[in-house]
């Protein structure tokens, strides 16, 4: 067994972990709401922060790398919308949902201890750069699409009230507030002081392990409800279409080979839970968020093992 499949099946067991501890009433499942909670809004935001903070960036690529994930997130999205829609005949504003929820990886949760156990230090800032636009071009993605499909249907768009609800959400995110603070310290050089190290060295060293463990207690409570096959068929567009069309594109544009490989992983991830944050918010298509992000995140220890896999046959 190589390193690299050991330490997806090692990630994937904490999740297992969680899981069976909720199932088996151990832990109670609102406590991997609790987990969570403090992963996102304490733990990762402290290590984005880190990270931001010192990591040398140098030979990223970064708009390379951006223009390759979000070019194939807009080829799933387009996908997924066109399978809920067409194939299994749900309403437009449900089509959004599904093209969310084919494209929208779990990037922090997962996608950060996932990319620090494989790839490292060097790989995880190259997630960085992934992960300080990534919820960003997402909700502002959904909000356009769906302000669109509200004033088709209802009158004309809100334009102001909908850019003042985003930017009031998004400069609240503790995620995005962790990546400015590090951005900031970066550009001014300011130093924390030596115990203030500690408390982010001890806070940050804990996210990983903390969020795999949360993902897993989480999942009891979304469960499987509803049709499937629309399921099986976003989870289907996410787990091997969106990261082969990021291949496909890493290789086209010639990203270096370590932001190449991180690139697809990323997009290899399963459903994150903001797909069914989403379909909550917007009032629709929540059994086909949960359902694709269930299958996915069960099928992904195997998606991922293989993907490895062809990204060392092509990149050695």
């Amino acid at each position: 067994m190589s390193a690299e499949v050991e330490a997806v099946l090692f990630i994937f067991g904490l999740i297992a972990l969680g899981y069976l501890a909720g199932v088996s009433g151990y832990l109670k499942a609102e406590a991997g709401d609790a987990l969570a909670e403090f992963a996102v809004s304490v733990a990762v935001p402290l290590l984005l922060f880190k990270t931001m903070q010192s990591a040398d960036f140098h030979g990223a690529a970064s708009w390379s790398l951006w223009i390759t994930y979000f070019t194939s997130v807009a080829i799933a999205w387009a996908l997924g919308q066109f399978v809920t829609t067409r194939v299994f005949g749900r309403d437009a504003r449900a089509g959004v949902v599904g093209g969310v929820s084919a494209s929208f990886s779990n990037t922090v949760l997962l996608g950060i201890p996932l990319v620090l156990g494989v790839f490292g230090q060097a790989g995880f800032e190259i997630l960085a750069l992934i992960v300080s636009v990534h919820l960003v071009v997402m909700m502002a993605a959904s909000i356009v699409v769906f302000a669109i499909l509200d004033g088709s249907r209802d009158g004309a768009p809100r334009p102001v009230a909908l850019v003042s609800d985003f930017f009031g959400k998004l400069l609240r995110n503790p995620l995005i507030i962790g990546i400015l603070a590090g951005l900031a310290f970066r550009f001014t050089g300011l130093q924390l002081p030596g115990l203030g190290l500690r408390f982010v060295d001890a806070l940050a060293g804990i996210a990983g392990p903390l969020a795999l463990f949360s993902i897993g207690l989480g999942l009891r409570r979304y469960g499987i409800a509803g049709n499937l096959r629309a399921g099986v068929a976003l989870a289907g567009l996410k787990l091997i279409v969106m990261p082969a069309a990021t291949l496909a594109l890493a290789l086209a544009l010639g990203l270096p080979p370590l932001a190449a490989q991180v690139a697809v992983i990323t997009a290899a991830l399963p459903t994150g839970v903001n797909a069914y944050l989403i379909a909550v918010q917007f009032g629709t298509g929540q059994a086909i968020s949960t359902n694709a992000m269930m299958i996915a995140t069960s099928c992904a220890a195997v998606t991922t093992s293989l993907w490895l896999l062809v990204l060392q046959a092509v990149f050695g």
